[in-house]
């Protein structure tokens, strides 16, 4: 039996992917192979060395230490795309929110009192003060072209709007999926000159913390309108404030209020609802569980963040899973090991990414357990696991 640890409530049909003839999933259970979360922190928390896995029911890994992890050759992997249509809705909504002004006039057709000829007087007399802006015809720059951010390029391309977006990582699958309407920026801040609202889709990294920031601000038109459905930090909030307090920037709308902005009247916050639909929750639970799954069933890797895409169909034998430091003479060490214990490979894919390796190898007899200790004992390797 599989042992798979639950950190938070996973959809029912994501957890379905385990058959309960070969899995046991639950929130409290001793030596887990694998960890399913969502938002928990497992920052500075002790996870077992049975780990072999952890499946994050998402798309950002923030909350999961990945270079500790990594350097015990534990694949983390995430659901990329799983919620993109949920947090596209929601982006679209904060275009809306911002152009129309719907929350300020939310407010204050809330706080109107008296009879209905009293309250429709104060109506035509008020209404003046939430005048917005049309989408149709403005330019909506797109900063970062992943999943997320092709919906929503192409969802503002079907509104009528102008589209340019920018992404130096462009995919050959996120190229063949975005509108060919869409004009292609040729850097960050020509981007952000050209266009009426801005929305980041970028993850958080180092190249990306306060990627937005005060003098990126500057270039931006005057009234235009950020939106920030990445993360928190990929703006400088200080920086966000001063340019609304100045009137610079007309709205900031943002899915991860922080005290700098949390309160200001220029603001739209929520807290966090990205992928916080019922669909989105599913498909991330559904999505990550197989990979999960294949992962400790076959030994294939599938969006991972850490490690390399692998994925080779089964031979007929036993399969050896190797995870590696990528430096060289590596595979040929392995190969080496195999050899003296006359074993046959029948099938071999080793891929590297960065500084980790990612190796498996068919056979068609079972590896000796001393052969075992042999590769593991090669300086550089991270995990073995027969299978």
């Amino acid at each position: 039996m599989l042992k798979i640890r639950t950190y938070n409530n996973i959809s029912p049909l994501g957890l379905e992917k385990f058959p309960r003839d070969r899995y046991e999933v639950a929130s409290e259970i001793q030596h887990p192979d694998a960890i399913l979360l969502r938002s928990f922190d497992l920052h500075g928390v002790e996870i077992p060395e049975t780990v072999k896995a952890v499946g994050r029911a998402g798309a950002g890994v923030n909350n999961i230490p990945v270079p500790e992890y990594t350097q015990r050759g534990v694949p983390v992997f995430n659901a990329p795309g799983a919620n993109a249509n949920a947090v596209k809705e929601l982006v679209l909504a904060g275009m809306l929110l911002a152009a129309r002004k719907i929350c300020d006039a939310w407010n204050y057709a809330k706080q109107l009192e008296g009879d209905d000829d009293s309250i429709h007087h104060q109506v035509e007399k008020g209404k003046k003060a939430f005048v917005g802006f049309e989408l149709t015809g403005k330019t909506l720059g797109v900063l970062g072209l992943g999943a997320i951010g092709v919906k929503v390029a192409n969802a503002a391309i079907d509104l009528g709007m102008n589209v340019i977006g920018y992404d130096p990582l462009l995919t050959v699958e996120s190229a063949w999926m975005l509108s060919s309407k869409v004009a292609r920026a040729s850097s960050v801040d020509d981007l952000i000159s050209r266009a009426d609202l801005v929305t980041l889709h970028v993850p958080l990294g180092e190249q990306t913390r306060h990627l937005i920031n005060g003098p990126r601000l500057g270039f931006m038109k005057k009234g235009a309108v950020l939106l920030n459905f990445s993360r928190s930090p990929v703006v400088d909030e200080d920086a966000v404030r001063a340019a609304l307090d100045s009137g610079h920037l007309q709205t900031y709308v943002c899915d991860f209020p922080g005290q700098a902005i949390l309160r200001h009247p220029r603001a739209i916050v929520l807290p966090h609802l990205g992928a916080s639909t019922n669909e989105a929750e599913e498909n991330c639970a559904i999505m990550v569980a197989e990979r999960v799954r294949d992962f400790l069933e076959n030994g294939n890797i599938r969006h991972s963040v850490n490690f390399p895409e692998v994925v080779m169909p089964r031979s007929q034998g036993h399969r050896l899973a190797i995870a590696n430091e990528n430096v060289p003479n590596m595979v040929g060490q392995i190969s080496a090991a195999l050899a003296e214990a006359n074993l046959n490979i029948i099938d071999l894919l080793n891929k590297s990414r960065g500084d980790y390796a990612y190796t498996l190898i068919d056979l068609n007899v079972p590896v000796p357990a001393g052969t075992l200790e042999r590769i593991r004992a090669i300086k550089g390797v991270l995990s073995v696991r027969t299978l």
